[in-house]
């Protein structure tokens, strides 16, 4: 008799587990032995995990019976799917901005300089502070799903503020960490003086606590010349690189993703077919992240031009507190469905392998064996629930590593 499933414990608690996940009526593996693309289902099926990792996934009348004894967690016929890989989020801040989106619904357009007055708010709270407000946002994506996500600075844009921003990313229940000094200029300094500092003396402190970086390309934020002088210095640091890329405008972030080899291109909202045609071929990732233009009213990104063009698309909440304020990637893939023109399976292969892509780890995003044993099970029939009922809370429970989170 197996073993009932263990009580649902914090995300960053404890050891891998061993849970098997059985009764599943639909399963997305992203396993493309196991069906047509992009998301690769199986029908009745079950996972067993151990030590954290999948260890067996296919039809459960074929479950070898070394699984049998795993503690269970009957999934009463619902539908699974890798837990959501959340590539592009801002946790670490104080405050909000909700007077700032406000303004945007009376017709205000909204300006990267906005960022400016969370980078006040941060550098006056207090570190526990700090971990508290992203320990909360971190347990609420986990809560709708989410169970990998990558954390920025570029709240502090001092060389203290932006190190003690990453110290505090690293108590959050991800390895996933970018550097972000290039968010803005810091009122009153000089750009090319700033520039020589987050690639000298504000990189050397914060690369030990990251594995990423990232520019904001964009007027009045950095220029090609000073982003691509921050990129290679943190390249040199063995630092992945990430751009903030064509978000405002169209411009050169894009092509200078493709120029410096980073994993990924964010935002990606105003492209040229050069443009496209540079991400497929350096093979960088494009990430979009529409609750964002749902927020500030822009327009969304070419997902349809990205996708035809054989482009790797990821989407992302891009959890901040001034254009994005949610870590709901069931609400980003509904939008993405509705606004960007994704298919429901694009939408989905984008919030779960799109993202893994995105962040340069194969182990996420997908249910094979020696993957992680991180799933979702939907209060749901099929995922496409997740697009055809926007704004309802369709995850009952969440799986990171063979741990029950929710």
């Amino acid at each position: 008799m197996t073993d009932p499933p263990p009580e649902p414990v914090a995300w960053s608690e404890g050891a891998p587990g061993d849970l098997l996940v059985a009764n599943i009526g639909e399963l997305v593996t992203n396993d493309p032995a196991a069906g047509a693309p992009p998301l690769h289902v199986r029908h009745d099926a079950a996972v067993a995990i151990r030590g954290g990792l999948v260890a067996w996934v296919g039809p459960e009348k074929l479950l070898p019976p070394e699984h049998r004894e795993l503690p269970t967690l009957d999934a009463g016929g619902a539908a699974a799917l890798p837990g959501f890989v959340d590539a592009h989020t801002h946790l670490v801040f104080a405050g909000d901005r909700a007077d700032e989106f406000a303004a945007r619904l009376s017709g205000q357009a909204y300006q990267a300089g906005g960022i400016r007055t969370t980078v006040a708010a941060t550098r006056a709270a207090s570190d526990d502070d700090l971990l508290t407000n992203a320990r909360r946002l971190a347990t609420e994506a986990a809560r709708a799903g989410t169970t990998t996500i990558e954390v920025k600075s570029g709240y502090g844009l001092t060389v203290e503020d932006e190190r003690r921003s990453l110290a505090v990313a690293r108590d959050l229940p991800t390895p996933h960490r970018t550097f972000l000094g290039a968010h803005v200029v810091p009122e009153g300094s000089d750009p090319d003086d700033y520039t020589t500092l987050v690639a000298g003396d504000m990189l050397a402190a914060c690369a030990p606590l990251a594995t990423a970086a990232d520019v904001f390309v964009e007027e009045g934020a950095f220029d090609v010349d000073q982003a691509r002088e921050i990129l290679l210095a943190a390249k040199g640091h063995g630092l992945d690189l990430h751009v903030h890329a064509n978000q405002l405008r169209h411009g050169p972030g894009v092509q200078l993703a493709a120029e410096v080899g980073a994993l990924s291109a964010d935002h990606c909202t105003h492209l040229e077919d050069e443009d496209i045609g540079a991400l497929r071929d350096a093979d960088v990732t494009a990430v979009l992240v529409p609750a964002a233009e749902f927020s500030t009213r822009s327009a969304y990104a070419p997902a349809r031009r990205l996708l035809d063009a054989g482009v790797t698309v990821a989407l992302a909440t891009d959890c901040n507190p001034g254009t994005s304020f949610t870590t709901s990637m069931p609400f980003v893939v509904a939008l993405a469905c509705r606004e960007l023109g994704m298919t429901p399976e694009e939408a989905v292969a984008a919030a779960t392998v799109g993202g893994a892509a995105a962040l340069g780890a194969d182990e996420v995003g997908r249910l094979v064996p020696n993957a992680a044993g991180d799933l979702v099970v939907l209060d749901a029939p099929t995922y496409l629930h997740l697009p055809y009922r926007p704004g309802v809370d369709l995850v009952s429970h969440t799986v990171k590593a063979g741990r029950l989170i929710r």
